[in-house]
This record gives C-alpha cells, structure tokens and sequence, in this order.
C-alpha cells in the first residue's frame, strides 16, 4: 500500500544543500528528483512550497509528473498547509520536514515524521544508478559501548521498540 508523503519544499531543498543560486532551477531539479523516486517507490507524493510573502491571493495547485504542487496563499504559510494536510490524511501519510512544530502537529495527528536531512540522504541513496554502491564508512565500533544499570533486564544489544517500529516505517521509503 502506497503512502501519502507530504513534503515541506523549501525545508528539503535547505537540507539538500541547493537553495543556494536560482530558487526556480532548484525548485525544478528537486520536483524532477521527486517525480523520478515516485516512480520507483509509487507513492502518492504532495509537495508544499511557501508563497506567503508574494504569492496568489489563493491557494495554487497543480500537477507535474503524477505529484501534487501546492504553493500556499499570500499571507499563509506552506507549515500551516502542511498541518492541515496532515489532519486530513492522518496516519496515512508520511510528513517530511525539521520543523518542530510541524513534526509535533504532524504526530498528534498520527503521521510518521521523518526529518528532512534524513529523506534527503534516501532520496540521494535512491537515485544513485542500479549496480552502484553508495559510500560507506567502515565503523570501528569505538563508539558503541553498553552503559546498562545492574537493575535492568534484556538484551541490551536489542534496539528500544520505539526505534525498531521508526526503522520498519523507514524502510517503506
């Protein structure tokens, strides 16, 4: 079953590094970016740019590559469409963005959060031509050392519940 994925724009283009030069080329190349991984992963796809400073007097939509572009109204911005669009769909759909409070309005509503940093790695990861393996660092595991009390019990190697549902829901994308 597809997920709805509703992406904050401007956020994920920061995240990507490319807002830097000209905003349209760059807006483009990302709507080109996403059409492609739609393709790939097949899921409805909404993408929300702000256009509350020298936008329409309403809300813009329209339709390019089997995604949906939303450009919010003067005087609106894309994080209050972005909420609206997560109560709608609720635990439907995936909210991509590192705004706070996005993100808390967006799991209130029972969406899955991921942040924008972290799809623009998946969305990189995926692009990549098939038979090509992406850059790895070796880990050392110096980092990696078990600080459990004596009074809790388990395995501590096992990953808390709540970050093994986070990667199941990760591996969707």
């Amino acid at each position: 079953m597809p997920t709805h994925l509703i992406i904050d724009g401007y956020n994920l283009l920061s995240a990507g590094g490319r807002l830097s030069g000209q905003l349209e080329s760059a807006r483009e190349r990302l709507l080109y970016d996403l059409a492609s991984y739609r393709h790939r992963k097949h899921h409805h796809i909404t993408v929300v740019f702000d256009g509350w400073q020298q936008g329409h007097p309403s809300e813009q939509r329209e339709h390019r590559s089997g995604m949906q572009v939303i450009y919010s109204k003067r005087g609106e911005r894309a994080d209050q469409v972005i909420q609206r669009l997560a109560r709608e769909y609720g635990p439907d759909c995936a909210v991509v963005s590192s705004d706070h409070e996005i993100a808390c309005a967006a799991r209130a509503h029972g969406a899955f959060v991921m942040g924008a940093q972290e799809f623009a790695s998946k969305l990189r990861a995926s692009s990549l031509p098939s038979g090509s393996v992406p850059h790895k660092e070796l880990d050392t595991g110096e980092d990696f050392t078990v600080r459990r009390g004596p009074e809790k019990k388990g395995n501590p190697r096992k990953l808390p519940k709540s970050q093994r549902q986070r990667d199941r829901h990760l591996k969707r994308f």
